[in-house]
């Protein structure tokens, strides 16, 4: 109770504290508005004074007469300083050519100003007074922002939305002066809103205006929740399915087993195969699932250092033909086909790289594993015996790359935007065929995104598909204009 006093009262702090800062920049605004407003006042009297000056000089003083025009030569205008009635005063003086004189006395024309203008100066001034003093105001104005954070805030930590808006009605707050800021009818209506939201689509709708802003806050905040907890079921529903698969296999073999493998060697053999790639396949399946929960939970560690790109994908390319001999598998360095690095005793010069190094910074291993990740899944759709290219370059803007591309099947564009989900399937009969967890792709998007590093997927059907990743080099900011994609 203590700890909920303690944080209403932080916020109520925070509150006070906005409140205070809009208080004194609008009091600052509106002390810059007076001032202005006094100059341009006092420019007007000054106009109206020449005005009424130049009533009394006949227009044969100025080239075509006018309040506006330009005096003649023979016309002199002047200010001089004299002393009336034991007081200096300011004389506007205009002598016309026949030696006529007009005089017009400052003092006098303010004589009659002078108390306008003062009584604008007080009352100026107690008015900016009174504005000093308006934060109260102001944080009562700012009461219904409040309340829709609390309720907003309230919302969000709801581990289940049906059961808290049912057990938690909302109340209103009350202000200062005692009454709420929002009515009591207000509030049962947004509460009998609440509890007819549909869980499938849950939007609130109480057809009221004042409380338009909290049925915006809330409806989104229900969005985000429903989102959140339709992945969280697709992901327990299709990592249930996974489990379930390789565990209904081993059951079935272990019941055959039981029949007729104590007798038939065949059968023994035939099931102990069996149960080794299952027991197999589903400790993939354990670890990848870790990995990405690990990695959800923030508990997944990058072993940061400097490397070259080109030798890891190098390592990768050696391995996979070594693994691999059903596919063809070529090694690049920018546009040069490469089959060793940096050395000078290569059986074919042609096919060797001395350039400078890919340097990146990020972690060795996982970059190994995103790369891996790629080159199994282009195997496993591409047909046997056609082209698996691996490739590294430097982009002008110093950013390195590797690709993956294949000759295999390919993806329609609206399997691309879905390829990183987690088990997501674009076609059961071919998942089905080739095997994997549907897990990989998602922890390659995870480790790229560990690496700030960005992922571009090019695929076209019958043709195959590329998939570019972008490091940063050493000492370079990454974002999506500076990337050169390699199309």
């Amino acid at each position: 109770m203590d700890k909920k006093e303690n944080n209403l009262n932080g916020r109520k702090n925070k509150t006070s504290s906005i409140a205070k800062m809009i208080n004194w920049d609008m009091w600052l605004r509106q002390m810059v508005a007076l001032i202005v407003l006094d100059l341009i006042l006092v420019g007007v009297a000054v106009m109206f004074f020449f005005v009424e000056s130049h009533k009394k000089v006949p227009d044969s003083a100025y080239e075509k007469g006018g309040l506006f025009e330009i005096a003649k030569e023979e016309t002199e205008i002047d200010f001089i300083t004299k002393r009336v009635n034991d007081k200096n005063d300011i004389i506007y003086r205009v002598t016309t050519a026949n030696g006529d004189i007009y005089e017009s006395s400052v003092r006098e024309y303010s004589k009659n100003l002078w108390p306008l203008f003062m009584t604008l100066l007080i009352a100026e001034n107690i008015w900016m007074l009174f504005e000093m003093f308006n934060t109260r105001r102001i944080r009562r104005r700012m009461r219904p922002l409040y309340d829709v954070a609390l309720q907003a805030d309230a919302v969000s930590k709801m581990a289940d939305m049906a059961a808290k808006v049912n057990e938690a009605p909302v109340t209103p707050d009350k202000d200062s002066s005692g009454k709420d800021n929002i009515s009591e009818s207000n509030m049962r209506h947004l509460e009998s809103a609440i509890n007819r939201a549909d869980p499938n689509a849950p939007l609130i709708n109480t057809g009221d205006k004042e409380l338009r802003g909290i049925e915006i806050a809330l409806n989104n905040l229900l969005r985000q929740m429903q989102e959140s907890r339709k992945q969280q079921i697709r992901f327990v529903s299709d990592a249930s399915h996974e489990l379930r698969t390789p565990i209904a296999v081993i059951q079935g073999y272990v019941n055959m087993l039981d029949r007729w493998g104590k007798q038939d060697t065949e059968v023994l053999e035939e099931s102990i195969e069996a149960l080794k790639n299952e027991s197999e396949h589903m400790k993939e399946l354990v670890e990848q699932l870790l990995f990405l929960a690990r990695g959800d939970s923030g508990r997944n560690t990058l072993q940061r250092t400097d490397f070259d790109m080109a030798k890891v994908i190098y390592e990768v390319w050696e391995e996979s033909c070594m693994i691999d001999e059903s596919h063809v598998y070529n090694f690049y360095v920018d546009d040069k086909k490469v089959t060793e690095l940096y050395t000078d005793d290569a059986v074919n010069p042609d096919e060797v790289y001395n350039g400078p190094e890919f340097t990146v910074n990020g972690d060795i291993a996982m970059v190994k594993q995103s790369a891996r990740i790629f080159i199994q899944n282009a195997a496993k759709y591409s047909s046997k015996g056609s082209e698996i290219k691996l490739r590294v370059r430097r982009n002008k803007d110093n950013s390195v790359s590797y690709m993956i591309q294949d000759e295999g099947i390919g993806l329609k564009q609206e399997q691309l935007d879905h390829i990183f989900e987690r088990f997501y399937r674009s076609d059961e009969a071919r998942n089905a065929d080739s095997g994997g967890t549907g897990l990989g792709l998602s922890i390659a998007k995870w480790i790229i995104d560990a690496h700030e590093a960005k992922v571009k997927v090019l695929s076209r059907e019958e043709f195959g598909t590329r998939f570019t990743v972008i490091f940063k080099g050493v000492s370079q900011n990454l974002n999506d204009e500076s990337i050169e994609w390699d199309d």
